[in-house]
Parts: structure tokens; C-alpha cells; sequence
């Protein structure tokens, strides 16, 4: 469940999916610089998304803190136990969104490595004690960066085991890949060894792909620790964005 910052706070119908990774060493604006460096933003726009994401959140603390005392709703995006938590939380890592044309990936024009686009969306991770509890969703509106969304604690979590495990020393080999109408969400992994292109399968994917039990009937994950190849997700892709897109017909 997301909700937007202070006086806007509301629900929210989408569910903002984000990638995040924690770190502890450095600050939320180094760690953003590095991160768009190494996946596609540039460094001026690390900058300013990262400085939004800080502004709002701050704000977004302030607000729970003064008019929820130590209540916490049922729905409430982040993942604490108490209000006054979030007066420990942080801004982490934030990197650009990808995502692919429906239309591509009906057709398969391409591989998926190039069919994938920026969306001028950017997520961060909210860590507490160095744990992810959630994720921030930023977009440009007249120029002016703000957060439009929080949740997605669990996937925060999952994409930072799966970047942990995948991702070079610098994580130039990454890229969150967010697929709109399957409703899938992938870390694109790029191999030092052969420069191919496979992909770890996020909750979202797992979930509404089966991916989980057609690469344990393949025996490809074991083989590509935890990987699938193209060849293993395009079909599914392919009948789960027809079907849905068809089902708005």
C-alpha cells in the first residue's frame, strides 16, 4: 500500500514497485551520484532527485510524527513497528526505472536488453538500521522533482538480496526493468564472462509469470545461479501483457 507525502497523504491504486540497495558508508547523495553513474542517470540528475527524495521524506517524518503521535495505522507504507521510528530512517540508494513496450514485447522486436527504456522515474530505498522498511517514487512535474509514492518494503528487500548477490563492484551490470502490463518486475544482469544479457525474476514476476516453477522444470536457474535466459521469460511476457492488455479492452 502506498501513500502520498503530507498534506496529500492518501492511498494510492498502484503499487510502486522499487529497487534499493543499503549502504552505511557513504551519503544518500554520494550513494545516488555512484548509482546513476554505474546504471544510466547522469550525475547533475542523481543530484536533484536525490536532494527531492531527502526534502520530501523529511517532511513526510514530520507530518506522522506530529498528527499520528505513536499510532500506526494498519495500512501504513513503511515497514515499522511504531511512528516514532521513522525519526531514525534514511534515504538510501535511488537509481533510474526501465521498462518495456507492450508492443515490443508482443512482436519480439529485439532482445530485451534493447528493448528497454528509461521511464523518467526513480526509486529509493528507506533503510532503518540499515534494513530496508520501504521505498520512495520520484517523478519530475514542471520541472520540480518530487516523491508521488511510498511502499514496497518487501520487494526492497528482495532486490537487495538478489543485488548483493549479482551485482559487479561498481553494480554498472544492473538494471531494475519494470514491465507495466504483466505487472513484473526484473534486475537485469549482465555477465562479466560472455556479455549476455539474463534476468532475476522479482516477487512481482515469480508470482504472476510462474517463473519460479517452469526454471525448477527447466533446471536453468541452478545452472545460471538464479538467472534465467531471455528465451525463459519472453513467452510468458508475451501471453501475460496480451492477456491483460486485452482485458482493459
Amino acid at each position: 500500500m502506498h501513500f502520498h507525502p503530507v498534506s496529500r497523504f492518501k492511498k494510492s491504486t498502484l503499487a510502486a514497485l522499487i529497487v534499493s540497495i543499503s549502504c552505511a558508508v557513504a551519503s544518500p547523495a554520494l550513494l545516488a551520484q555512484n548509482l546513476a553513474s554505474d546504471i544510466g542517470g547522469t550525475t547533475d540528475q542523481a543530484r536533484l532527485v536525490s536532494a527531492a527524495a531527502q526534502r520530501d521524506f523529511a517532511e513526510f517524518v514530520q507530518f506522522n510524527v506530529q498528527r499520528r503521535g505513536g499510532t500506526l495505522p494498519s495500512e501504513f507504507p513503511l515497514e515499522v513497528n511504531d511512528v516514532q521510528d521513522l525519526k531514525d530512517a534514511k534515504i538510501g540508494y535511488g537509481f533510474p526505472v526501465y521498462s518495456l513496450p507492450p508492443q515490443d514485447v508482443m512482436t519480439g522486436r529485439g532482445d530485451l536488453r534493447s528493448m528497454a527504456k528509461a521511464t523518467g522515474e526513480w526509486r529509493f530505498v528507506i533503510t532503518l538500521n540499515d534494513t530496508p522498511i520501504g521505498l520512495a517514487t520520484l517523478r519530475q512535474n514542471n520541472g520540480r522533482w518530487g516523491v508521488t509514492s511510498y511502499g514496497g518494503a518487501v520487494l526492497a528487500k528482495d532486490v537487495d538480496a538478489a543485488i548483493a548477490v549479482h551485482g559487479n563492484s561498481t553494480r554498472s551490470n544492473l538494471r531494475f526493468i519494470r514491465v507495466y502490463q504483466a505487472m513484473s518486475d526484473f534486475l537485469e544482469v549482465v555477465s562479466p564472462t560472455d556479455a549476455r544479457a539474463r534476468f532475476a525474476p522479482l516477487q512481482a514476476a515469480r508470482q504472476n509469470l510462474l517463473l519460479q516453477q517452469r526454471s525448477e522444470k527447466l533446471g536453468t536457474q541452478s545452472a545460471n545461479n538464479g538467472l534465467l535466459e531471455q528465451s525463459d521469460i519472453l513467452e510468458p511476457l508475451r501471453i501475460s501483457v496480451k492477456r491483460n492488455i486485452d482485458s482493459f479492452r
